[in-house]
């Protein structure tokens, strides 16, 4: 038997986590298993015993995937099988990775891979709240360094109140959801997506997630204790103190000194930084080329790590004891911000945004229900009418090379943009939107620059957004040795690199509507938190209102390019009849019309969505659906085709699908001797709905009632009013067909007489 070790944390509501280790992947360097209610979650962590040669980083890789049978489903394609990582998933890799990242030591260069796996699922718990515990208990049960334990966990408000780890139906009514990464002391990490809420609200939030993350990490101490784990010791670098005091005197005063130059071209900058550091490795190779000793390949790479931290100290130290920032400005101060919209003629929609060296060219294309996106995930089904795509082309940072593939990067920013701005798309809004991001320069918050940038597109074309949407970057520079600290609005890519902080946020005039926050940095307050937010939000509104500048309100009109879109609702029971037998009727208007019609039930009724090129297809299209579902009215006069012609008549389609009967006696004043002479097939022709059979529900068709009557013309009396028509012309015909009858036997008698050779006798 195997004796798993197992604790359990007791959340608020009477739900409870269970964390056990123990029973799966022994072989791993450690490995647990976390359980809510149905859904469990299976995380390992393997680290090599040694560091790769110049490695002076720290190499994790965090992965997690959904089973597709942990749900008992089968994956979609040819092959039923999982592929690849969906962009949900990848989310989901990334809040782990970005909670764990900076808590390995600095010096811990081994490869590491971090696996998390959902292997039981139900619909209502959602299993990414689980996944940064499961990781996390991982690490603390297996002897990979660590610092401390962290958890994340899911927070929505629902009616006002604050719930950990929501279900998905909860969630749905929710005003906040947002995920929090955080350690005992710290919060390490924040994304969410909010309708409108204050910066109060949020910060309310953070605090009441970790109060429960203090929880999760005091049971995962318990079972590292309870399971006697001693970390390993490692020597994974080798330094040179003497050589580490040499770059830090002879360079630190020069990256000083460039840093206050405020050079505010990001290449010329980095290039100047560059060429400082360079010039000291020529020096250093050149003054030891003939010691022996010394290996100079792992000295310049000491030298480039050691001028690193110390361009660090050089920014900080400028930005904390100055207040100057690398391009000068102070440190609540926005860069220049430019735009321009309708700015891609074939696009329905397009802005281009700058700020500073940061520009995205975004497009909008309006499509219809045939263009939704359809998601088919283990614990999540269903379609999504707004997308959001993020391209961060190598170019936009002067890098020579070309794109392979989507990187994790580009899902995630393009995520933080999509939550920005969806719930802002009008509820009744006919389109399915697609928003398309290109990032052709980069220093700093490109993803909040896709915000902007998409809001500007989005008026562009036509689309009245609730409330337009603006972001910004924040950033935080503090000092370890006292209470100084500088709060830094709309950050340089150095800045973010360099600093303690990125904090993302946009929303509206009146809210947050998504944010993202990584914290590099211990014990950061909630009153140097609250600041931020502050800050950020004047950031935040001095951005709209350049924005609004460039586009003050949604265009008028959609633009020509634009397909045109109308709803129509019919009875439930006659979607069929629309759709016709194998989808005939409905294919035949399509294409008569030039149209695009989808139809959707939606509990007592049907949803008709028509779109085409123009007004006069979508009216022609609806001219023949309204024709379908109208009931036949007797009275009624309707142009309708000519389907068959029979010896009594013919039968004429009055309305789609609907035929009625024409008897000849209907077809004119004057007698009609044969159908076929009178009318054609395919001809169309007015006839006027004269009955309606109880019974069998046939429609009595007349023509001649809508033509003018004969002048003389007299009434033929009804069939049971005329005489009887006997004389001696039916006499004779009787006898002459009985007479004729006899000499048929008599004849027939005779011929197979002939042909019986037994008469012969």
């Amino acid at each position: 038997m195997v004796n798993a070790t197992t604790k359990t944390i007791e959340l608020a509501d009477g739900r409870s986590i269970t964390i056990e280790t123990g029973k799966l992947a022994k072989q791993a360097d450690g490995s647990v298993v976390v359980r809510m209610g149905e859904t469990m979650v299976l995380a390992t962590v393997v680290s090599a015993q040694e560091a790769k040669e110049n490695v002076d980083f720290m190499p994790l890789s965090v992965d997690y995937r959904e089973k597709f049978s942990a749900a008992g489903r089968f994956p979609g394609g040819f092959l039923k099988r999982e592929s690849r990582p969906s962009d949900e998933e990848i989310l989901v890799a990334r809040l782990v990775d970005r909670a764990l990242r900076p808590l390995f030591p600095e010096d811990y260069h081994a490869e590491t891979a971090v696996m998390i796996s959902l292997i039981s699922a139900n619909k209502e718990d959602l299993p990414d709240a689980l996944a940064g515990l499961a990781a996390s208990a991982a690490i603390a049960v297996s002897d990979v360094p660590f610092e401390t334990p962290i958890s994340e966990v899911r927070v929505g408000r629902i009616n006002g109140e604050f719930v950990i780890n929501p279900t998905h139906a909860q969630l749905e009514q929710a005003d906040i959801d947002i995920m929090v990464g955080a350690s005992f002391d710290n919060i390490m990490m924040v994304e969410g997506e909010m309708q409108e809420v204050s910066e109060e609200e949020m910060l309310e939030a953070i605090k009441f997630a970790h109060e429960e993350i203090k929880k999760h990490c005091k049971a995962q101490e318990e079972l590292a204790a309870e399971l006697g784990v001693v970390k390993r010791e490692y020597s994974h670098e080798v330094n040179d103190e003497e050589l580490r005091e040499k770059v830090k005197t002879d360079l630190y005063q020069k990256c000083y000194d460039l840093a206050k130059q405020q050079i505010n071209n990001k290449q010329e900058r980095m290039g100047a930084f560059d060429a400082i550091r360079d010039e000291f490795i020529e020096a250093y190779k050149e003054a030891n080329a003939e010691n022996g000793e010394i290996d100079l390949d792992v000295q310049e790479m000491l030298i480039k790590t050691y001028f690193h931290d110390v361009e660090k100290e050089a920014m900080r130290r400028m930005i904390l004891d100055d207040k100057i920032r690398l391009d000068g400005r102070k440190t609540d101060e926005i860069r220049s911000i430019w735009g321009e919209v309708d700015y891609l003629p074939g696009a329905h929609g397009s802005a281009l945004f700058t700020r500073g060296e940061t520009q995205s060219l975004t497009s909008i294309t309006l499509g219809t229900k045939m263009d939704e996106k359809i998601i088919d995930n283990v614990t999540v089904q269903g379609k999504e009418k707004f997308l959001l795509h993020y391209n961060f082309p190598p170019f936009c940072v002067g890098e020579p090379r070309t794109p392979r593939g989507l990187s994790r990067r580009e899902i995630g920013h393009g995520n933080l943009a999509h939550r920005a701005l969806k719930k802002m798309i009008p509820q009744d809004f006919p389109y399915i939107v697609r928003v398309v991001s290109d990032i052709l320069e980069s220093n700093g918050s490109s993803s909040m620059a896709t915000v902007c940038a998409g809001t500007m597109a989005m008026m562009d074309s036509g689309m009245k957004m609730k409330k337009p949407v603006s972001g910004i970057a924040m950033g935080l520079i503090t000092d370890k040795e006292s209470d100084k600290y500088a709060i830094l609005s709309d950050i340089l890519g150095d800045e973010d690199h360099l600093g303690d902080m990125d904090f993302k946020v946009a929303g509206t005039e009146n809210g947050i509507t998504a944010t993202q926050m990584d914290i590099k940095v211990d014990g950061l307050s909630y009153e140097v938190l609250s600041q931020a937010l502050s800050q950020a939000k004047e950031g935040r509104l001095h951005i709209l209102g350049k924005m609004l500048e460039v586009i003050p309100e949604p265009r008028a009109d959609f633009k020509p390019n634009v397909p045109r879109i109308e709803k129509i609702e019919i009875p439930k029971d006659m979607i069929g009849a629309v759709i016709g037998p194998g989808g005939k009727i409905i294919q035949a208007i399509q294409e008569e019309t030039e149209t695009v019609i989808v139809i959707e039930e939606n509990e007592d009724k049907g949803i008709v969505e028509i779109s085409g090129a123009g007004i006069e297809a979508i009216e022609a299209a609806k001219k023949r659906i309204k024709a379908i579902i109208a009931l036949p009215e007797v009275g009624e006069v309707y142009k309708g085709k000519v389907k068959s012609v029979v010896s009594f008549g013919a039968f004429v389609e009055v309305i789609p699908g609907k035929d009625g009967l024409l008897h000849v006696s209907e077809m004119a004043w004057e007698r009609v001797e044969s159908a076929e002479d009178f009318i054609k097939e395919g001809e169309e022709i007015e006839v006027k709905l004269i009955g309606i059979d109880e019974k069998t529900g046939k429609l009595k068709l007349s023509r001649k009632v809508l033509l003018p009557k004969p002048e003389g013309y007299v009434e033929r009396p009804p069939r049971g009013d005329r005489p009887p028509r006997r004389d001696n012309r039916h006499d004779n015909r009787h006898d002459n067909r009985h007479d004729n009858r006899r000499d048929n036997r008599r004849d027939n008698r005779d011929r197979r007489d002939y042909r019986n050779p037994r008469h012969d006798n």
